[in-house]
């Protein structure tokens, strides 16, 4: 009998998995600034690093929690400081999602971190949105921007930011929750949500990642939210299990980042084929890419092999990514048959 060469069949898993359309839901655009355009940010703004190489820097991105890895990364964010850095970011994030098979962004920003320190809305959003336009065209990947407040400031400032982004809703699909969540409950920004929601955006929030299950049920119940960013905590509540398997809310699972930051100890120990299993709605992302090891291709093939994910399996989890979308509903259905006609003929 012919022996089956493992590198063989790793090669065609590969081709398979990168090869299904997917949609990314749980990106945060500074997370993937990759220390070789620190460095050069910050040789192109003289600005001087703590960190002595490439290497140095990326050896530092090792982290025990949440917030050691936030201190790191607003410290990396000090480099972006003009509308070029945000296109250049933001371009080098599209060419990197295309290669993967990504048809459809949904792409988190933090005005909050470069406001903060005297860069102007408009300076972060022109950037941003100037390469999503051009990445639609010249990539074929369409795309939604995501407002994300920062939750461990306060709610005024969080109506500010609102407040800036009032005028952009031509650009600005949604706004979300993110940040150091322990101690920060989404019923803080309740006022700033609503205010939102009246306004016409649609509502995300990091929630059940540090924080407990009660997090995720006051983001569904308080600030009305489309999905759970996260919320891999949920499975120490039944009830709650039942109901996001019910409404089919979406949550927005980041395998690798997880990991990383001690949410899980192993990849193995992972709960998203259990949650798959409950008939939720989980998606897989790559969260904050460049500090975290892997972008969205590389946690689908991370997963398959930790949690022995079967190629039903994948295809569940691309199909869940275009439904949990903000996609309009015919350009889903298009999406959806190509996965499964992809599916039918995993060699085309």
């Amino acid at each position: 009998m012919q022996e089956t060469d493992p590198h063989a069949a790793a090669t065609d898993l590969d081709a398979f998995v990168r090869g299904l359309p997917k949609a990314e839901l749980h990106l945060h655009i500074e997370g993937t600034l990759e220390p070789e355009m620190v460095f050069a940010l910050a040789h192109k703004h003289g600005v001087k690093l703590k960190y002595a190489s490439v290497e140095a820097l990326r050896q530092a991105y090792r982290f025990h929690d949440l917030q050691s890895f936030l201190d790191i990364y607003y410290e990396g964010a000090a480099v972006l400081r003009d509308a070029e850095d945000f296109y250049r970011l933001t371009w080098a994030y599209l060419e990197r999602a295309k290669a993967d098979g990504v048809v459809h962004v949904e792409i988190f920003f933090d005005p909050q971190t470069h406001t903060e320190r005297g860069i102007s809305f408009d300076t972060v959003l022109d950037g941003i949105w100037r390469a999503l336009t051009d990445g639609e065209r010249a990539l074929g990947i369409s795309s939604r921007l995501i407002l994300c407040f920062l939750r461990h400031l306060s709610a005024e400032a969080a109506m500010q930011t609102l407040e800036l982004a009032l005028p952009h809703q031509d650009r600005i699909c949604a706004v979300g929750l993110d940040s150091s969540e322990l101690g920060h409950p989404p019923s803080k920004f309740s006022a700033v949500f609503e205010r939102a929601r009246a306004a016409g955006f649609l509502t995300v929030a990091h929630a059940g990642e540090e924080g407990p299950p009660s997090y995720i049920y006051e983001a569904l119940d308080d600030l009305k939210v489309s999905r759970i960013d996260h919320g891999v905590r949920c499975e120490e509540d039944a009830t709650l299990c039942r109901r996001l398997a019910d409404e089919q809310i979406p949550l927005t699972v980041c395998p690798l980042s997880n990991v990383k930051l001690a949410v899980f100890k192993r990849l193995e120990d992972h709960n998203l084929k259990r949650l798959l299993g409950i008939g939720l709605r989980v998606t897989v992302n790559s969260d904050d890419p460049a500090y975290f090891g892997g972008y969205v291709l590389e946690n689908y093939l991370a997963c398959q092999r930790a949690l022995g994910l079967t190629r039903t399996d994948l295809v569940q989890l691309a199909r869940n990514s275009i439904a949990a979308s903000f996609l309009p509903a015919t350009v889903k259905t298009k999406w959806i048959e190509e996965i499964d006609h992809r599916a039918a003929d995993p060699g085309k």
